[in-house]
């Protein structure tokens, strides 16, 4: 068994991984203490300040409304967040519960799921959440259901494959063996042996949703004005790109520097959590 202690300092001592694990950090605290840092409300306009530049009052300047882009960006970071973590999660729980159910059961059961999930891989995914979005009344709730229930099949997969080389293990058949149920045996036996690529996966799942949602705001279906969401504020600063350069370039940055975090998090944890690195080196 590997020691947990040890896992947590490799992770530390792994410098993408270290760099990672800030960025999260960094916007995380942003986000859940958005209205003690922002330094004005979301929503609050000075209609005499609009479009200016960064100076002293504003750090990262205004946009068209004379709102503070700063405070936006940080109140932004909340929604890209609670979105991206919410689909990733709803996402989780359901392509993990189908990939151990096809992958513990076998036959007929694995043969159904496996197939439903290469039909569903086979639609582009962007296409049908722009479709699902365009005919819905774009709302939050409605984009967290959408991304999470078409982004399971890739997790159901990588379970599924978990699973099958678990069931293998002389452990699983010797419980088999004794006659223990099987939900015993799926939360006991399986679940905490394939934590691992489950955790790992959830954490690049999270990059992929805040791109996605990003783009959905940019288009103008996902997170609806006046609520800050660094998409929809990427959209604003394309009316005036060089006019107004630092609303789509500040803007940009976030969602560049969150999923790099976030990336470079999961990279680390994928090391972390492979046994082949524990093994003594030649």
């Amino acid at each position: 068994m590997i020691n947990k202690r040890k896992l947590v300092s490799n992770l530390w001592q792994n410098r993408s991984a270290r760099a990672g694990l800030l960025i999260i950090t960094v916007v995380f605290i942003c986000s859940i203490f958005a209205p003690l840092l922002a330094p004005y409300g979301p929503h609050d306009q000075n209609l005499e300040l609009l479009s200016k530049p960064p100076s002293l009052l504003h750090p990262l300047g205004t946009d068209f409304f004379g709102r503070d882009l700063l405070s936006r960006l940080i109140f932004g970071a909340r929604v890209s967040l609670g979105v991206s973590l919410s689909a990733a999660m709803i996402a989780v729980v359901f392509g993990m519960s189908v990939g151990v159910i096809s992958g513990f059961l076998g036959g007929w059961v694995d043969r159904m799921l496996m197939r439903i999930v290469d039909v569903l891989l086979g639609f582009p995914r962007i296409f049908i959440i722009l479709l699902a979005m365009g005919f819905g009344r774009p709302s939050v709730w409605l984009l967290i259901m959408v991304l999470g229930f078409l982004s399971w099949m890739e997790i159901a997969r990588i379970v599924r494959g978990e699973v099958l080389i678990i069931r293998e293990m002389a452990y699983l058949k010797s419980a088999i063996a004794l006659g223990l149920s099987k939900s015993r045996i799926i939360w006991r036996y399986i679940l905490p042996n394939i934590s691992g690529p489950i955790i790992v996966s959830t954490t690049l799942l999270m990059g992929t949703m805040i791109i996605i949602e990003a783009s959905l705001s940019f288009l103008g279906l996902g997170v609806q004005p006046p609520m800050a969401s660094w998409g929809a504020i990427l959209n604003q600063g394309r009316l005036d790109p060089l006019g107004a350069w630092w609303i789509s370039t500040f803007a940009g940055l976030a969602i560049v520097i969150t999923v790099v975090g976030i990336n470079l998090a999961g990279d680390g944890l994928r090391d972390m959590l492979d046994p082949k690195s524990y093994l003594p080196k030649p």
